[in-house]
Parts: structure tokens; sequence; C-alpha cells
């Protein structure tokens, strides 16, 4: 019996991805999201500290783009990038590490959903819960920036915790990692 496998013709599969390229993918994954948490506390700081009004509080990219802030495509295409890269990123971590990892994608997962239900109802003009605009879940308790910021450092926190643990494993861990992303291990002090 043959095994699928996901491999390109130059080697590169979601594999390599989680052993040789495993650093080299989660540093190009965690600057794609810490891009985008910036983006998030650069709207909270023109809301709550300059005191713009929420419309005219687009983060930095916004301020040229205008679009992006109401693009429920752009979003929502976020949110599954967020979710295929901690999926995908997930086999190369090990022990602890995993756990944190897996907490991030659990409520990533959410997050999707939320973006998911938006992007639906920009596309059918239908709005849920009694809203003018498109309104997620927790969007009918929290404001949408405030919600969206929340979101993002819930996903991120556990996403740190996890690189740190990844780059700094206990023997077990070291032994399970099919990457070489830890930093060496410390001699034994005399």
């Amino acid at each position: 019996m043959s095994t699928v496998s996901m491999a390109s013709p130059r080697g590169f599969s979601v594999a390599a991805i989680n052993q040789r390229y495993h650093r080299v993918a989660l540093n190009v994954f965690m600057a794609i999201v810490v891009a985008h948490w910036a983006e998030h506390l650069v709207q909270a700081y023109q809301i709550w500290v300059l005191g713009r009004p929420r419309p005219a509080a687009r983060g930095v990219l916004g301020q040229f783009f205008p679009w992006l802030v109401t693009s429920e495509w752009l979003h929502y295409g976020y949110a599954v990038v967020m979710l295929a890269g901690l999926f995908l990123l997930r086999p190369g971590f090990a022990g602890r590490a995993r756990t944190w990892w897996t907490i991030a994608l659990v409520i990533q997962f959410w997050h999707h959903i939320e973006h998911l239900l938006l992007l639906v109802q920009a596309q059918t003009h239908t709005f849920f819960f009694g809203g003018a605009a498109p309104t997620s879940v927790a969007q009918v308790f929290f404001p949408r920036v405030e919600l969206h910021l929340f979101y993002n450092s819930v996903v991120f926190i556990p996403m740190v915790i996890a690189v740190y643990l990844h780059l700094r494993p206990n023997d077990r861990e070291r032994r399970a990692m099919s990457c070489s992303c830890a930093r060496p291990a410390r001699a034994p002090a005399r």
C-alpha cells in the first residue's frame, strides 16, 4: 500500500515544514502574526489615545488603503491563514509547546468562525442579531475593535508561550522533536 505524499518536485512538503524548514516557516508565520497584531494595537491607540472616531482608526495600512479595514474578505482570509499556519506547523511542536500551540489553534478556530459569520453577512446583506452591519456572536456583547484585539491577543499569547517552550525544550521534548529549532542543550554544571 502506498502513502500519499504532499511533496512537491523540490521536496517541499508538510513534513518538511515541520522538520528541516520548521524554523523558517515558524519565523515567517510569526512575522505575519506580529504584523497583524501590531495593526490592531495601532488601531486601538488611534481610538483610545489619539481620540479618533472608530471609522477613522484604520491602523497603519488602513491609512493608505482605507478599504482594507472594511473588507470582510481580507479579514476572513487572514483568519484562514492563521488557522492554516497553526494547523500546518503543529506537528513540529512537542510536549508543553504543542499543548500551548494547540490552545492557540482552538481559539483561532473560533475566531475563524466569527469571521466566517461576518463574511456571510457581508455577502448576503442579511445581518444577524438585529444589527445594521455584519455582527459576530461575541460582538453582540463587545465592540468590534476591542473584541478583535482581544481575539488576536488570546491567540498570540499561547503562541508566544509555545514558541518559547519549543526553543527551550526539556530532555524528553528534545528527543520528541523532529526539527532543529531548539537551542543547544546546556552542558551539565561541574
